[in-house]
């Protein structure tokens, strides 16, 4: 589901009170995704100071430093900047305020700030026309169709990419290698966070195979999945029901950074989808067990299936194994879990998740009444198996 910042017919706005999603009211961003634009933004402007200071007196170098965190928080516009790095610090805002503030705001509120959201990305433009994440985010607002952002995205790949290489080349070589690689990995995530939307765009639009081919292509830019488009890529393997691929890209784990085992929700999901389609439930009951016990204690999620709006700036920033990441796990896989029809309203695949997860955690039933009117308030409870088309 999208958060729009404008008028459109087929992209509604969102306005939506998620239960229990807790990133957004205590600040803490440990990530289980790699782009957080407010630590981006300290990082970029880290970087300019830098290489502003002294060479040679390291000493003199470190007291003067000690005073950037300060002025960053206080008086931002006392340090070095470029047009680009203030186009990127309204990026950062906006990010915020779509991503973070939009979906969990009253309706009194949501229009001031899709307003405000607007105008923070149109002025990012004007300070540097090739900010390609506030072209981006601002695109998602005006294409008329999920279709016309798939189209916009794949065309503009190539240039983006060309653009930000350009930036990564341009970093100066100031003796620190530290320093220099962070300054060139700055200037790719732009397409990194292009490529990762594309494939997610296409994951929606139900175009698999031109998911995987971006996926692909940004894990060959990218082996490290800073943008964690291996999640994507699992629900896109298990939509076209390819489990040697699935397989193949749990191998593939072993190079992400930071590390982490081929056991997230997204992957658990995509192994469980599999088996249901393959009508194996014993297996799709014994996956789903283990997908609940590595999140333990957040079961209801599984039960409410909350749909979220999707990040405009990048994927949420939710801490690893948490419920969070859970929920928003299960709300991109609604590709998975919305396939075929059944008697409760939901796809198969979703309303078996939700029976069973209840049977197996009656605890975690009472706790999704109180935050959703999930299938069994409604009138029918489905089948009790059955596949997923």
């Amino acid at each position: 589901m999208r958060t729009v910042l404008g008028q459109n017919s087929q992209l509604p706005v969102v306005r939506l009170a998620v239960p229990r999603m807790r990133y957004h009211e205590d600040g803490e961003r440990r990530r289980s995704v790699a782009f957080d634009p407010r630590r981006e933004d300290y990082q970029r402007l880290a970087l300019r100071y830098a290489q502003s200071l002294p060479k040679g007196d390291p000493v003199a170098a470190a007291k003067a430093f000690a005073d950037f965190g300060r002025r960053f928080a206080r008086d931002r516009d006392t340090l070095p900047q470029s047009d680009a790095d203030r186009a990127f610090h309204l990026v950062a805002v906006a990010a915020e305020i779509i991503d973070y503030q939009l979906p969990f705001s009253s309706e009194a509120r949501a229009d001031k700030l899709i307003s405000r959201g607007r105008d923070l990305l149109d002025e990012a433009i004007s300070l540097d026309p090739k900010c390609h994440d506030a072209i981006r985010m601002r695109a998602s607002r005006l294409s008329p169709s999920f279709d016309a952002q798939f189209t916009f995205l794949q065309e503009g790949a190539d240039e983006v990419l060309a653009t930000c290489q350009a930036a990564r080349d341009a970093v100066p070589d100031d003796g620190d290698d530290e320093r220099m690689a962070l300054g060139r990995d700055i200037a790719l995530r732009p397409y990194r966070r292009w490529m990762a939307a594309l494939a997610e765009e296409a994951l929606i639009c139900g175009r698999n195979r031109s998911c995987i081919e971006a996926g692909e292509r940004l894990l060959e830019h990218d082996p490290s999945d800073q943008a964690d488009v291996r999640f994507t890529l699992a629900l896109a393997y298990a939509k076209l029901e390819d489990q040697a691929s699935l397989d193949a890209l749990a191998t593939r784990y072993g190079a992400i950074v930071p590390p982490r085992a081929a056991d997230d929700a997204w992957m658990g999901i995509a192994r469980l989808a599999l088996a249901h389609k393959n009508h194996d439930m014993g297996l799709a009951r014994q996956l789903l067990e283990r997908l609940i016990d590595t999140y333990p204690g957040y079961a209801s999620a599984l039960i409410t299936q909350t749909e979220l709006p999707d990040g405009v700036f990048a994927r949420l920033a939710v801490p690893p194994y948490s419920e969070d990441e859970l929920i928003l796990a299960v709300s991109e896989a609604t590709v998975l879990l919305q396939e075929g029809d059944d008697k409760s309203g939901r796809g198969v695949l979703g309303s078996w998740i939700a029976r069973t997860t209840a049977k197996l955690h009656p605890e975690a039933l009472t706790e999704a009444q109180e935050y959703s009117t999930p299938y069994y308030q409604q009138g029918g409870k489905g089948p009790q198996g059955g596949d997923a088309s």
